[in-house]
């Protein structure tokens, strides 16, 4: 079983659709696949059709040690991909890990317990407690960047963070994942080279293009490869899977 994080402090830079869709496209692959989704907001709940308002268990009463891990999870619309879901009661959880001992090693304990091929979490667009607590269940975690002018600055604090953890034992990969190009821009091109320079063979080949039927397609509570699988989106997440996979 391969544990992967998707995280970026920054908004904005394509975090949940990421996790969606790379996700979908895993289970597509013949994978089974679970998705936690550890963002407050539960748009990656939301992206998969569930409604996060009407959850009888998410992920606080999972991460406050109320419920196990198993007995929140339900199956989506895609074949072999099930959903961890949350809404925005997991703000209790961020909240009081602060003052537990161990915080940053209770979802690791849950998620070890599994039986999945992929175990894909989403996290928050802060470097709290739910993003540390995802960083050290992992293997390997994947860093959207929005290829844009402040996108090398952005990264900073995180791989200040993971460079700490480093030194406490825990050693995801790291992996980066360049979001929402437009080749039509000069800047797309500058920031591209500059990211690849400067972490080299850590960034994937695969590019996300920008995509307006991306933008869309959470609207309809669908991963891409169900809403509009020939679009350039859909293109871009499905090479990622086979990148990931690889």
């Amino acid at each position: 079983m391969e544990v992967i994080a998707i995280a970026n402090q920054k908004g904005g830079c394509g975090k949940t659709t990421t996790t969606v869709n790379l996700a979908a496209y895993l289970a597509l692959r013949g994978s089974h696949v679970l998705l936690i989704d550890l963002d407050p907001q539960g748009s990656s709940t939301t992206h998969l059709g569930i409604d996060k308002d009407n959850l009888p268990k998410n992920m606080n009463e999972v991460m406050m040690d109320r419920t196990k891990l198993e007995d929140i999870i339900i199956p989506t619309t895609v074949k072999g991909l099930d959903i961890a879901p949350t809404n925005n009661d997991l703000v209790e959880a961020d909240a009081v890990l602060t003052s537990k001992v161990g915080r940053e090693k209770r979802l690791r304990k849950k998620v070890q317990a599994l039986n999945y091929d992929y175990v894909i979490i989403d996290t928050p667009p802060a470097l709290g407690n739910m993003t540390l607590n995802a960083l050290v269940a992992s293997d390997r975690v994947i860093v959207p960047v929005q290829v844009e002018f402040f996108a090398v600055e952005g990264l900073k604090t995180l791989i200040r963070m993971l460079d700490e953890l480093d030194e406490l034992g825990y050693q995801p990969e790291r992996r980066y994942l360049l979001t929402m190009c437009d080749n039509r821009r000069k800047i797309t091109e500058e920031v591209s080279t500059k990211i690849r320079s400067l972490l080299g063979d850590a960034v994937f080949k695969v590019v996300i293009p920008e995509n307006v039927r991306l933008v869309e397609a959470p609207s309809q509570g669908l991963p891409i490869c169900l809403y509009d699988p020939s679009c350039s989106g859909a293109l871009g997440y499905k090479d990622l899977a086979d990148e990931v996979a690889a």
